[in-house]
């Protein structure tokens, strides 16, 4: 087991030292681009400034023969854009496929002083971390990388899930996390097809009535114990965990309501698969309006933090004074890419 003491040196002579703290970035949406896509790629220009975070993506829904050119394609964006406040990601290829070796070196050759965060998929323990955060110091200090990668990890095995606490601590590279509902379906071997979101036939039903008049139902989230062990790993390590896709891009509707769930549960953003989602995670991984000026409210009666205070009949402590804060400080973070939620924050 490494020592404590050194758990924040680089593995490897002229790495940059890892962050003590992450940077404080805003990360409602990843917005994913398909990197052999050459029409997407001619309007990523346009997409940068409407999303948070730009993912080039390698894996999954790129066809094995067009690998190397999603890698050659992330690596033109990469190039020729300027990112701004957007952060610019990359999903490599698991570890136990042909193209990630290739993925990361060349990446990291190309680009590195680029990109922000590497999605690794199908995470199963801290020691598919250990050997890529190895990886990622020696590729620094062979290209002089100035700024360490980060790591962000994909819960999409049922041992990754069994392991969740020991990734989310495996190394001060760790980002986050994200759920990936479709390939942890297949790996817990459950009879759904859908990536993401409820299932009409894992419901509650209520008690039979007495008149034998039909019994209300409801539908369950699937993912319900997932996501709270994803976040709580994520939490008490101090990284951040994130809600993955929504198949269905044409229901709405549902997306919202699943981003939602997870916006509530703790999650700080989810992935858009597509443009109509990119609005939909603004809006749902900003807090409403009427819940900032609230919060700000209860940090304005009391200051310190401590004591007790009645707004509006209901009584507020140091705990609800603690929501307050997590609220008051995403709205700032929002407040400083939206100026029209600014205003409507009153920041």
């Amino acid at each position: 087991m490494k020592l404590s003491s050194n758990f924040y040196k680089p593995l490897a002579i002229g790495a940059p030292a890892p962050y003590r703290e992450l940077p404080v970035v805003l990360e409602r949406m990843i917005h994913f681009f398909p990197g052999h896509n050459e029409k997407l790629r001619a309007r990523i220009g346009e997409i940068i400034p409407q999303v948070d975070v730009l993912l080039g993506n390698l894996e999954d829904a790129i066809p094995a023969d067009a690998k190397e050119a999603a890698r050659r394609g992330v690596i033109e964006v990469g190039r020729t854009h300027d990112f701004g406040a957007t952060g610019f990601w990359t999903r490599i290829n698991p570890l136990n496929s042909p193209w990630m070796l290739d993925d990361i070196t060349e990446l990291v050759a190309e680009i590195g002083d680029k990109l922000d965060v590497i999605m690794l998929p199908k995470v199963e323990g801290a020691w598919d971390i250990h050997y890529l955060d190895q990886l990622l110091a020696q590729l620094e200090a062979k290209h002089g990388l100035k700024k360490p990668l980060l790591i962000h990890a994909i819960l999409e095995t049922a041992q990754g899930v069994k392991n969740v606490e020991e990734i989310a601590c495996a190394s001060p590279r760790m980002h986050g996390m994200s759920l990936g509902p479709a390939d942890l379906a297949a790996s817990r071997r459950m009879k759904t097809t859908r990536v993401g979101g409820g299932h009409p036939f894992y419901r509650v039903l209520e008690d039979p009535k007495e008149d034998g008049s039909p019994r209300v139902a409801a539908q369950q989230d699937l993912w319900h114990y997932t996501f709270a062990k994803m976040v709580d790993a994520c939490v008490a390590n101090d990284i951040r965990p994130f809600y993955g896709p929504f198949g269905d891009i044409q229901d709405a509707e549902a997306c919202e309501q699943q981003f939602r769930n997870a916006f509530l549960m703790g999650c700080v953003g989810a992935w858009s698969l597509h443009p109509n989602q990119i609005a939909i995670a603004k809006r749902v991984f900003s807090p409403d309006p009427a819940e900032v000026l609230f919060a700000k409210r209860i940090l304005e009666s009391m200051p310190g933090g401590t004591g007790v205070a009645m707004i509006d009949g209901k009584m507020q402590d140091d705990a609800t004074w603690k929501q307050a804060t997590v609220i008051v400080d995403l709205a700032k973070k929002v407040a400083a890419r939206d100026p029209e939620l600014a205003r409507a924050y009153e920041l």
